[in-house]
């Protein structure tokens, strides 16, 4: 496996992905990333790794345009466009569910020998973070 990194960019398939992305037509680069997701929310069976390091990278393209996202990484994401995915977060966030939960080769992988969450479940989990809608500042005063 080609990883360098723990974030959502650092590995070969992302970065190949990424590159995919670029590749399609403007106009179909929304359906890639909302294919993608769904391709990884949808596995019942075993998530293998490459469906998950994708999922986990258009994740992180749909949490870029969310308030507090953190911009796709400018050697590795996309050089593209990318339009607007800020509908895509729900499915994002079942992507990202699904790919922490076994059976998933990504989850087994990244596991701390301990059984204990390390840096990569910890950058996955501020992308959930970044995804999760907040309620409005109106509504925390009512609270």
């Amino acid at each position: 496996m080609g990883t360098w990194d723990v974030g959502p960019f650092g590995n070969d398939t992302a970065a190949d992905w990424c590159g995919d992305l670029d590749d399609a037509s403007p106009d179909t680069r929304q359906g890639l990333v909302r294919d993608t997701l769904a391709r990884a929310a949808d596995t019942t069976g075993y998530l293998d790794a490459r469906a998950a390091d994708e999922a986990v990278a258009a994740a992180a393209l749909v949490a870029a345009q969310c308030p507090g996202g953190e911009p796709a990484h400018p050697a590795y994401g996309p050089d593209e466009p990318v339009p607007d995915l800020t509908g895509l977060r729900a499915l994002a966030l079942q992507a990202l569910d699904r790919v922490m939960t076994e059976p998933s080769e990504l989850l087994e992988l990244w596991t701390e020998p301990d059984g204990g969450p390390g840096p990569w479940q910890a950058a996955v989990n501020r992308l959930r973070s970044t995804l999760t809608p907040q309620p409005p500042a109106e509504q925390l005063r009512l609270s």
